[in-house]
C-alpha cells in the first residue's frame, strides 16, 4: 500500500507553465479535469537521471489527446522541457515517479461542451520520491464484480483520467484486504487489474490478454518484446478466469510497480505460492533493460 513520504512535503509541481510549491499546486475549478475527469495521463519512472520508455509514453499521451479532440496540445519538446525543469527543481535523478497529466484546460463556464474550453490544454508534471509500490515478495488479488470498459463504451487505448471503473474495483480489493483487483471484460474474460496489466504462465508458455478491454501498456509491451527476444513462447489471446486460477505463475506489469508476482488469486494459491522462475527471469531481464534503455529527457 502506498503511504505518505515526508520527502515529498516540499516538492515543486509544474502546473500550466509554472513551478509551484505542493500546497499551491492547483488547477481551476473550471478545469476540465475537475468538471468531468477530462484529461489524459502517463506514469513515468526515473532511473539514474533518465526516464524509461519516455518516447513511448509521450506518443501515447499525444495519441490519447488527439482521440479526445484536445486543442492546442503541447508538442513533445515542450513536455520534455517541463519534465526536465521539474526534476531539476526537485533534485530528482533516481527513485522518483512522475504523474504526467494533460487536461483539456479551463472552461469559460461550467459544462461538458468542449467548445467552452478556449484557453488550451493544461500540463501538470507531478514528480514524487516513490519506489515501486508493490511488495517485492508478491501480491494478492481478488476478482472484481466491476467490469472493465469495452471499446463499445470507451476504448481502453485512450489513457484517460476518468478512472471510476478502476476505483470501484480497487474498493472491492480494499474491502477484501488484498492488494488489487483483477477485472474481467463484459464477456467474462480476464482484462487487467485495476492498475496494471497481467500475465500468466502455464507449462512454460507465457500468456496475456488481448488489448481489447485492457490498456496496451508500455511495460506490458516491453515484457512481451523481451520474452520474444529471449525465445519464450508467448500467446496473446482471450483468457478465462479459470485459467488464471490454475496458472503456474501470474504477475502484473506497470510503471508504478514494474513486474510484481501474484501469489494468490481469489483465495487460490498460484503455483507454489512463491514467485515463479519465469517471473523472476523476466524481472531480471526487465531490470537490465531499464538500466540500459532509459532515455535522456
Amino acid at each position: 500500500m502506498q503511504t505518505y513520504n515526508p520527502r515529498n512535503a516540499d516538492i515543486l509541481v509544474h502546473v500550466g507553465g509554472q513551478l509551484l510549491p505542493r500546497a499551491e499546486a492547483k488547477v481551476s475549478v473550471f478545469d476540465s479535469v475537475v468538471q468531468g475527469g477530462d484529461a489524459v495521463w502517463e506514469g513515468l519512472r526515473v532511473y539514474d537521471g533518465r526516464i524509461f520508455a519516455l518516447e513511448a509514453h509521450l506518443d501515447r499521451m499525444i495519441a490519447s489527446a488527439k482521440a479526445l479532440a484536445f486543442a492546442q496540445v503541447p508538442d513533445k519538446a515542450a513536455i520534455r522541457a517541463a519534465i526536465r525543469e521539474t526534476l531539476a527543481a526537485n533534485g530528482m535523478d533516481d527513485g522518483a515517479h512522475i504523474r504526467l497529466t494533460l487536461t483539456r484546460g479551463e472552461k469559460i463556464t461550467s459544462g461538458m461542451d468542449p467548445r467552452l474550453n478556449q484557453a488550451g490544454c493544461c500540463l501538470i508534471v507531478l514528480a514524487e520520491w516513490k519506489p515501486p509500490i508493490y511488495d517485492a515478495g508478491g501480491i494478492r488479488l481478488i476478482t472484481a464484480t466491476t467490469r472493465r470498459n469495452t471499446p463499445l463504451c470507451l476504448d481502453s487505448k485512450i489513457h484517460h483520467n476518468n478512472l471510476l471503473n478502476n476505483i470501484l474495483a480497487k474498493i472491492e480489493a480494499n474491502v477484501a484486504g488484498v492488494d488489487d483487483a483483477l477485472m474481467l471484460d463484459i464477456h467474462g474474460f480476464v482484462a487487467e487489474t485495476n492498475a496494471t496489466n497481467v500475465f500468466m504462465v502455464r507449462r512454460g508458455v507465457l500468456h496475456t490478454p488481448l488489448p481489447e478491454a485492457c490498456l496496451p501498456g508500455v511495460t506490458r509491451q516491453v515484457v512481451m518484446d523481451l520474452a520474444r527476444r529471449e525465445g519464450v513462447s508467448l500467446q496473446e489471446r482471450r483468457i478465462s478466469l479459470a485459467e488464471f486460477h490454475a496458472a503456474d505463475e501470474v504477475f502484473t506489469t506497470g510503471t508504478m510497480g514494474e513486474l510484481s508476482p501474484v501469489l494468490e488469486l481469489d483465495g487460490r494459491v498460484i503455483g507454489s505460492g512463491e514467485p515463479g522462475p519465469l517471473t523472476r527471469q523476466l524481472q531480471a531481464w526487465y531490470q537490465a533493460h531499464t538500466a540500459a534503455e532509459a532515455e535522456e529527457v
